[in-house]
């Protein structure tokens, strides 16, 4: 009996990623699988009555894209929360926005950016005063974080936060006060961010129901910009596992539309081991299944080893004690065969690291354990070396793409030429993947990735990199995709279309391999499948999108365009999709024959 496929995909140009067949026309897709690539007329000869055939239109089709860093977990309990200022060209353009959320609010709620940003990227070049925020907003709570380096509040922000003239500077930051001692709203990260985080902290959050609704709305935005995994490197104040109570409903209701690798962030200075050694013994790496599972520990290993990434500041020296706790820490892993990753800025750290890897490695080897290092944007051929014989990897962001300026104003233009060095890392073997660190420093846009990976230039516009350290088109997205998978675990499942991987695509609204430079960061996906399924329909593929409900709460950012630039297209008004989903309120997406991610043919409904 011959089996049909389920989805077909033909009249494209498919980047498979893979050498011996790096462009196909067609693919067929049975159930989660690739079932074969091949020919426009191969493969529609396979379609049976069933199978969904979609022509499209000569679009460029690459991989899902894979993000190695980031933080959507924590994000998406915040997302319908929070104004984002990605890519918005200008100040002016900013403030707009802010005005009219602020407009929309209700109180005591707070208006919120965070991150995904850089005062680089506008006209003005600077950032808004203390005086306009609260001209703009003299009664609502307003809180930008720039980056992980300063956080600006408004007089309404500062009395909901409760910083009068007697709060004290915390370790490592620093309240800006006026003449006589009273708070000004400017908050700095001496480098130390936790400042920033505990005043964040302070904020209303979602009730569980609305977390629920914010993530899957988040994944949604990632689907739309053609992301279909990641690997979560966990986060400050992100605690397990009462923080992952949404994204585990989700899972459990199959309503993911994006793979999650999860690594696990220790919360508690001082006791980091007693962490690690709870968790590794009722848990192991793997634990889950294709969309949701373990990943390892990490970024966090050890507070005493955290140098930060604020280069407005000097760098930082990890504590002294930082060997000690690590290799308590990186000794129980190795011999629990957990995976791990440490964030790691400046070859300094890296250096000191590596010292306590290779004691641990003469007596546990480190082979076949996946670790390697966030970051690493200073990091020297010797380190490099070093990594390369315990073999480790590099997981890289585009956080220079915000902060090159800063950088360079610090260390120089010639410093700058290889923060980090990619190339020489890829020349010399070296396990290599691109990521975002999203949401809290720069955008979880991953074309802002592949712009900085292949021109080399900063948001700002300024040329970091010369040749030497820029990538051609198809090496980037290849750390964006195949690359990544190493460090999941799950090299040779997903990261390239071929029989027998996992079908995860995109679609694109444009050709990345023949548009200029500065288009690239206008790219988005117009259908995106993940598991074989169409999770994301724009444009001409909208029929095949299932249109979610509103954001919660119904004054979210979301509702209203908080994206500046690469729109989408207008989608139904709110008090449609209201009316609609109220017509099907006995459905429940979950419970749906042959819908489970979404709900049943036409209707708008979720489950949550």
């Amino acid at each position: 009996m011959t089996t049909h496929p389920t989805l077909i995909v033909h009249n494209a140009k498919i980047h498979t990623g893979v050498a011996r067949r790096p462009e196909v026309q067609a693919m067929a897709i049975s159930g989660s699988r690739i079932a074969a690539v091949g020919t426009n007329g191969q493969i529609r000869s396979l379609a049976g009555p069933a199978t969904l055939v979609i022509d499209a239109g000569k679009r460029r089709v690459v991989p899902g894209l894979i993000d190695s860093h980031t933080h959507m977990i924590r994000g998406g309990l915040s997302y319908n929360l929070e104004l984002r200022w990605d890519g918005v060209p200008s100040l002016a353009d900013a403030m707009r926005m802010l005005a009219d959320q602020v407009a929309r609010t209700p109180p005591p709620q707070w208006v919120r950016v965070i991150g995904g940003f850089t005062e680089h990227q506008f006209a003005e070049k600077r950032l808004p005063t203390l005086g306009e925020l609260n001209a703009l907003a003299p009664d609502t709570p307003v809180f930008v974080m720039h980056l992980y380096d300063r956080a600006l509040l408004n007089a309404a922000a500062l009395r909901a936060c409760g910083y009068t003239r007697d709060t004290p500077d915390p370790p490592g930051g620093h309240i800006q006060r006026d003449g006589d001692g009273t708070p000004t709203g400017l908050l700095l990260a001496t480098p130390n961010a936790m400042l920033l985080y505990s005043a964040l902290a302070q904020g209303p959050v979602l009730p569980y129901e609305y977390q629920i609704n914010s993530t899957r709305h988040f994944m949604r935005e990632l689907n739309r910009l053609g992301i279909t995994s990641v690997i979560d490197a966990g986060g400050g104040l992100q605690h397990y596992p009462d923080d992952y109570r949404a994204i585990e409903e989700l899972q459990l209701h199959r309503l993911l539309t994006v793979r999650v690798a999860y690594n696990l962030f220790t919360q508690r200075p001082g006791e980091e081991l007693d962490d690690f050694r709870h968790w590794s013994s009722t848990l192991s790496r793997g634990d889950g299944d294709d969309f949701y599972k373990l990943n390892g520990a990490g970024e966090m290993l050890v507070f005493s080893a955290a140098d930060f990434e604020n280069f407005r500041q000097p760098r930082p020296d990890p504590h002294a004690g930082m060997e000690e706790d690590l290799e308590q820490v990186v000794r129980l892993l190795t011999a629990r065969r957990w995976p791990w990753r440490m964030h790691a800025t400046y070859d300094e750290t890296i250096g000191r690291a590596l010292d306590v890897f290779e004691r641990v490695d003469r007596e546990m080897s480190l082979q076949g354990l996946p670790w390697f290092f966030d970051h690493a944007e200073t990091v020297s051929d010797r380190n490099l070396e070093r990594i390369a014989r315990l073999g480790g990897g590099v997981a890289i962001q585009h956080r220079m793409a915000y902060q090159g300026e800063d950088f360079v104003e610090r260390y120089g233009a010639e410093a700058a030429e290889r923060t980090p060095p990619v190339r020489r890392m890829l020349e010399m073997g070296l396990h290599v993947g691109a990521g975002s660190d999203a949401t809290r420093v720069a955008s979880y846009d991953p074309w802002t990735t592949l712009h900085w990976l292949t021109t080399g230039r900063t948001l700002g516009g300024l040329s970091l990199y010369p040749e030497r350290n820029r990538l051609d088109r198809s090496t980037a997205l290849a750390l964006c995709t195949r690359h990544n998978s190493w460090f999941s675990g799950e090299d040779g499942l997903k990261g390239q279309l071929d029989i027998g991987l996992l079908a995860d695509f995109a679609v694109l609204s444009q050709d990345y391999f023949e548009i200029p430079d500065e288009d690239i960061r206008q790219t988005v996906s117009e259908l995106t499948v993940v598991d074989g399924r169409i999770v994301y329909g724009a444009g001409d593929f909208r029929a095949h999108d299932l249109v979610p409900p509103p954001a919660m709460p119904d004054w979210s950012p979301v509702n209203f365009g908080s994206r500046y630039w690469k729109s989408p297209p207008s989608r139904a008004p709110i008090r449609d999709i209201v009316t609609h989903a109220a017509s099907h309120a006995h459905c429940t997406s979950h419970t749906h024959a042959g819908h489970a991610l979404w709900g049943a043919p036409g209707c708008f409904c979720w489950a949550f």
